[in-house]
């Protein structure tokens, strides 16, 4: 895992990034945070999760046992955007100047069945600007 985390530094401002799932803990710890392991983990369909900027829900896909700790990010590179609401853990992620993102659920998956699809769309806005 140490050879993944260090090629995700390597990306980091060379291009823009968009992290889902093992990809947002990557990003997590390649900004210096941590992970730590789940009770149970965040498993299947339905779990609602928050986009702390629009104050929507999203009913998510979720396969994970990990999760990237909030109190490890430094909070002045990282935002914060999105929290599972059945535990208050970290789903989503945002560099302040650089143009990478993250969440820990499957946007593409879709059991909400498009509820998520919007960061898709941010993401190639990004790559647009950044070519």
């Amino acid at each position: 895992m140490a050879n993944v985390v260090e090629t995700t530094r390597m990306l980091i401002g060379r291009l823009p990034i968009f992290g889902i799932c093992l990809g947002h803990q990557m990003l997590g710890r390649a900004f210096g945070g941590k992970t730590f392991k789940l009770k149970f983990g965040h498993h299947g369909v339905n779990h609602p999760v928050k986009d702390l900027k629009s104050g929507k829900i999203a009913i998510t896909s979720q396969n994970h046992g990990f999760c990237v700790d909030i109190d490890s990010l430094n909070k002045k590179e990282i935002e914060l955007t999105h929290v599972n609401l059945n535990d208050q853990t970290l789903e989503g992620m945002r560099h302040k100047k650089l143009p990478i993102f993250s969440v820990q659920f499957h946007p593409e998956a879709g059991p909400g069945p498009n509820d998520a699809a919007y960061l898709f769309d941010e993401f190639v806005g990004l790559m647009k600007k950044h070519k």
